[in-house]
């Protein structure tokens, strides 16, 4: 098959912290903070991955949209056996608003220009939990989705796609091109070893911009402001059961 594939990488900061407000209730601080690749992404590039190296796929691209900063992440990606990377520079305001819209509309174009036949994605950031992009990468391009995806295989020019859904597992087809969407279970991803992340520094990572794949990328969304969740009380132990019932009386809950 000669088939290329674009797969995309989200840089998020590491929740192993506590998340602080910014002062003017912006957002939260992130300066200063570590960053990583999306867990469901590091599934999503292991996927692809592994599709290459069954000879399926011709060539896998990694793509990150972000600041200067996304390219430790392309690395990453390229250092897991990515071929190469794009960098869509985004940055200051841009970059605080870019919403799963505005990824979509680039991975989108990116698919178009790449004439990629496979894009796929995490199913969501475990920041800000959207699960949106893959969907609505999908919408723009017109191209079957297989979302969740717990098993990906091709069958001559289709697609195979095991999906995780509320009652158990729905397994699909559908034609190529479309767009994948990676859920937990699809594998385990490997970690990169010390030469492939030197082999990775040679790797080509194309720079663009937004506007040079005609996009736009203004916001739809207005955050009026960020408060930080309300403490909550410590809890109380009791010896017994009655214990535990006459509190609740007293607290007016039964």
């Amino acid at each position: 098959f000669q088939v290329g594939l674009l797969v995309s990488v989200k840089r998020f900061f590491l929740f192993l912290f506590e998340i602080r407000v910014k002062p003017d209730k912006s957002g939260v601080v992130t300066d200063g903070v570590k960053h990583s690749m999306n867990p469901f992404c590091e599934i999503a590039v292991e996927e692809a991955v592994k599709l290459k190296e069954k000879k399926l796929i011709k060539e896998v691209v990694a793509v990150s949209c972000g600041p200067q900063q996304a390219q430790e992440t392309i690395r990453t990606a390229l250092a897991m056996g990515a071929d190469r990377g794009i960098h869509v520079q985004v940055a200051g305001k841009d970059y605080e608003n870019l919403g799963p819209l505005q990824v979509s509309k680039i991975m989108a174009a990116l698919a178009k220009k790449e004439e990629a036949q496979l894009v796929i994605l995490g199913k969501q950031a475990i920041d800000d939990d959207c699960n949106q992009t893959g969907q609505m990468t999908a919408a723009l391009l017109d191209w079957p989705q297989g979302t969740f995806a717990s098993e990906v295989s091709f069958e001559g020019d289709k697609l195979k796609v095991v999906r995780e859904i509320d009652g158990g597992l729905e397994t699909i087809t559908i034609n190529t091109p479309a767009v994948v969407t990676a859920d937990l279970r699809l594998n385990t991803p490997r970690y990169a070893t010390l030469p492939n992340i030197m082999k990775a520094k040679k790797k080509k990572i194309a720079i663009m911009k937004p506007e040079d794949l005609g996009v736009d990328i203004t916001s739809r969304v207005e955050v009026l402001r960020v408060d930080e969740p309300p403490q909550r009380e410590a809890g109380v132990k009791v010896e017994t059961v009655q214990d535990l019932v006459g509190k609740l009386k007293d607290s007016g809950l039964v």
